[in-house]
């Protein structure tokens, strides 16, 4: 369960927010604020026949997300050589970290690490998509989920700050949902890093959602969910990954880079030029080489088949931005390449695949990062592009 004596250390640069920090969701998140026609289908944690807990989307027991699997997702900081099935045996929830499942713990949390504020991502909000083929049963997830991150953040004086799931399975109900959530409090919205229907991100079916995201004068971020079989690498058969999450894991970011590269593939920058675009929890290291590769191909013989009016890095410096890890040390040199206004952290707290030690390591950034660098990638960044800027200058102090 989580305990208040956690030891917190506290970071010595004031003024730092986590752009993609999560929660663990209550199990009945769903049964309680999804649309009453949907409430049978809601996602729910039962218990099967085994006696292991699993996850239950439209009536069906998940066949991923069970057992040892579904308990660690809250399991920041277990190392690889502890025994799982000995620290899960309370089944999901029950190893939640302080600070994981209840706002007023978060803020207790970021208070003592020296934060100023959190933006939040969801945790079985970022899986359910994964086995469910029912677009009107997602989307009503979606606003259940994004209906109850509005009420979990309500209290915080804005230092927890909502982002909206989204999903493009369907662009239409997508947009309004957009439109609802911000009204309601949510800063920005999100999607998978795959797409039910299998068309690029940048497909002109999606146009819909990236007007209204643009028309808000809000973000839209791409972030990190676990993939159904058929959009993990073609290159190898699945027969001989399952099971290797180490392996699926360090290359998860690809999706997030084809993502973000169909958006030049599709021109959405010159239809949508006031759009934000956020990428989420793949790193940053990578971007400069990306940016290069894809000036080169736009002025090679290759880059005749797009619309585009100018190179890819333009469109990055007018509308992107990126998330790195605390851990990564070529942040300050992609700062310096890319500019360092293009750049945040995040702690991913408090999932399992980071250590536990994300403060000490934000500390470390900040000193390697220049001064002039420091305060926009700490936590200035963020906030101005998302327009939480005022709330910003307003917050108190952590004490």
């Amino acid at each position: 369960m989580p305990t208040a004596d956690e030891n917190l250390q506290r970071l010595s640069f004031p003024g730092a927010v986590d752009a993609d920090g999560h929660i663990l969701e209550p199990a009945d998140l769903w049964e309680r604020y999804i649309d009453p026609k949907y409430r049978s289908g809601a996602v729910r944690i039962i218990t099967d026949a085994s006696g292991d807990q699993r996850m239950e989307i439209g009536g069906k027991p998940s066949k991923i997300m069970h057992g040892v699997r579904l308990a660690s997702l809250g399991a920041m900081g277990v190392g690889r050589d502890d025994r799982l099935r000995d620290r899960f045996q309370g089944g999901y929830g029950a190893f939640a970290p302080f600070g994981a499942m209840d706002p007023k713990e978060r803020l207790d949390r970021i208070d003592r690490e020296g934060m100023a504020a959190a933006f939040l991502y969801p945790t079985l909000s970022l899986i359910y998509e994964t086995e469910c083929q029912d677009a009107d049963l997602i989307q009503a997830c979606t606003r259940a989920y994004n209906r109850w991150i509005v009420d979990f953040c309500a209290d915080s004086g804005g230092r927890l700050i909502p982002i909206a799931h989204l999903s493009l399975c369907d662009p239409e109900a997508a947009a309004e949902e957009l439109e609802r959530a911000v009204r309601d409090g949510c800063r920005g919205g999100w999607v998978a890093q795959f797409v039910m229907t299998r068309k690029p991100h940048g497909h002109p079916d999606h146009d819909v959602l990236f007007a209204k995201a643009q028309e808000l004068e809000v973000p839209l971020g791409i972030h990190p969910t676990l993939e159904p079989v058929w959009a993990l690498p073609g290159r190898y058969d699945y027969k001989y990954l399952r099971g290797h999450r180490y392996f699926l894991n360090v290359t998860a970011a690809d999706a997030i880079r084809h993502a973000f590269t169909s958006f030049f593939e599709f021109a959405v920058f010159d239809k949508f030029p006031q759009l934000k675009l956020v990428l989420l929890e793949a790193g940053a290291g990578w971007i400069s080489y990306w940016l290069d590769r894809m000036d080169a191909v736009y002025e090679s013989m290759f880059g005749r088949q797009l619309t585009l009016k100018e190179k890819p890095s333009y469109y990055f410096q007018r509308q992107c931005w990126i998330s790195a890890d605390p851990d990564e040390r070529a942040l300050p040199a992609m700062a310096q390449l890319c500019g360092a206004d293009k750049f945040f952290w995040a702690s991913d707290f408090p999932h399992p695949d980071h250590v536990g030690n994300y403060i000490d390591e934000v500390e470390q950034l900040a000193q390697r990062l220049p001064e002039s660098a420091r305060a926009g990638v700490m936590g200035a960044n963020v906030m101005q592009v998302y327009g939480c800027d005022r709330i910003r200058d307003s917050l108190p102090r952590p004490k």
